[in-house]
């Protein structure tokens, strides 16, 4: 539900403002049969008014690339019309097909007491591939049911098929592969036809998905070797989400992998993905200079290339892959120059072997200052500076929320189906009630001991927690790990009552 303060127009469709109660004696596949065809039969006429009304009139239709060549999420009944009439016979949509597989078979949901969906997928080809949609229907007072939200996603080009199974290389290499990969990641004979800028996760991932559908592709990245994004951080810094959200499309981790990846292990395992996914890609190699021809709608690309002088490439797309963390942020705090001790960023903090039994202040209680710093001090004596409230969360809370889709024996590629169907105003509402229970049951006894010692913490952006946070400000939260018990055992003291005025000889001066 909306605050007061809450400026999302937003509802969820729940069994009171339906006016109805828990239908949970009805046959989700019958239900989804139905809706299905009346939804069929409207696309093949070409009725776009049809296909709207089987909508709610706030409903949702969630796009990705399958009739806009975009990501966009179009909300009610008008708006869906629009994107039909603008695209549906441009798309073709057709052959939609009832899904009924285990796992993504029709399914009665009771997401809170007072809110019930039924989700079910269907398949669908259009001109240029074929795809998967997922459907949440909510029932209405006549035993109707009408989607809440739909999202249709393509999942493959008719024209540009995976080189996979049976389309992979069939030709043997008796002693040419060397001098052939040589020659592909130099691009010695051609251009490519995208550069992908940042050779982490998606840089890697996208790479692999256009290599093996014929795509050219060149991997361009400053540092001296693959995974350095990772290896180059904290020494104690471990993945705080778990094995099964962070897989890699062709190649999984094995099952060995721990749950929870130091970034060591992750730096050597993304530098050996390039190499066995056989990757186009440039180290130690920075963008110096682009140009955009309108008339043969490329980009010329200057790259200088460290020790190996600086080539000159023609494409026709750059695509940044270079993380959604941004430059650091460094407070020009007065007198700092008169500090006799040593001033750390958390970009440059490295380990706390070089701090043991030495007196420290952490300024700020997100992941950057709790999860570096905090329990990692060993024997030091260390204050820390809330400044402001945070946004605290277990680890094992997350993975309970994360869990739902990505789990054991769970195919990643269903469970990324599944995580992007809902529109985000639909997440930001379903987390708003989320995550107050999980503050008031899971977490509770470490939101209380926090509390206790004058640690202030909230619920998030407007309720929503950890996941509006990531995504609307990049930061705010802490994923506890061990950081909050030393908190709470006071072995970390918390200052939060002023403001830092300035650096002393000693440390600092708080107003």
């Amino acid at each position: 539900m909306a605050t007061s303060t809450d400026p999302f127009p937003q509802r969820l469709p729940t069994l009171d403002l339906l006016g109805v109660t828990d239908p949970s004696n009805v046959s989700s596949s019958q239900v989804a049969t139905e809706w299905l065809n009346a939804f069929s039969a409207a696309i093949t006429q070409n009725d776009t008014a049809a296909v709207a009304d089987l909508f709610l009139e706030d409903g949702f239709w969630k796009d990705v690339v399958a009739l806009t060549w975009d990501f966009r999420t179009f909300e009610g009944r008008k708006n869906i019309k629009k994107l039909l009439d603008a695209r549906l016979a441009a798309t073709a949509l057709h052959e939609l097909r009832l899904l009924q597989e285990p796992l993504n078979e029709p399914v009665l949901q009771k997401v809170f007491p007072d809110f019930v969906w039924l989700r079910f997928c269907f398949g669908f080809t259009t001109k240029h591939g074929k795809g998967t949609a997922v459907v949440y229907l909510v029932p209405l007072p006549d035993s109707k049911w009408k989607a809440y939200t739909l999202l249709t996603c393509l999942d493959s080009l008719t024209d540009f098929p995976q080189k996979l199974g049976s389309l992979r290389n069939r030709e043997a290499d008796h002693g040419g592969w060397e001098e052939k990969r040589r020659q592909e990641t130099e691009f010695s004979n051609n251009d490519p036809t995208v550069i992908v800028i940042g050779a982490g996760h998606s840089g890697l991932e996208t790479a692999a998905r256009l290599k093996y559908i014929g795509v050219p592709t060149l991997v361009i990245d400053k540092k001296p070797r693959v995974g350095d994004s990772w290896r180059d951080r904290y020494k104690a810094l471990c993945l705080h989400d778990t094995i099964w959200s962070n897989q890699t499309p062709y190649l999984n981790f094995p099952p060995t992998w721990p749950v929870y990846t130091p970034a060591a292990k992750l730096a050597d395992w993304l530098e050996g993905y390039a190499s066995f996914l056989e990757l186009d890609v440039w180290t130690a190699s920075t963008i110096t200079k682009t140009f955009w021809n309108d008339s043969t709608k490329t980009w010329t690309v200057e790259v200088n290339r460290g020790g190996k002088g600086t080539r000159v490439l023609t494409v026709k797309h750059l695509i940044f892959a270079t993380g959604f963390g941004g430059r650091p942020y460094v407070p020009d705090i007065p007198r700092k120059a008169s500090f006799k001790g040593s001033a750390v960023h958390s970009s440059e903090f490295k380990s706390a072997a070089n701090h043991v039994g030495k007196k420290a202040i952490v300024v700020g209680c997100c992941n950057s200052g709790c999860a570096r710093h905090c329990s990692r001090f060993l024997q030091s004596r260390r204050r820390h500076h809330n400044r402001s409230s945070t946004f605290v969360i277990s680890a094992e809370s997350v993975a309970a929320m994360l869990g739902a889709v990505y789990k054991e024996d769970f195919p990643t590629e269903l469970a990324d189906i599944y995580n992007t169907s809902l529109p985000w105003a639909v997440v930001r509402r379903l987390h708003q009630r989320v995550v107050p229970m999980i503050a008031g049951t899971a977490d509770k006894a470490i939101l209380d001991g926090l509390a206790k010692v004058g640690f202030k913490t909230n619920l998030g952006l407007h309720g929503a927690g950890l996941f509006a946070l990531f995504l609307e400000r990049g930061g705010g939260y802490y994923i506890d790990t061990g950081a909050s018990k030393s908190i709470i055992d006071g072995d970390i003291k918390i200052k939060n009552d002023s403001a830092i005025e300035s650096f002393t000889e000693n440390g600092l001066r708080f107003r």
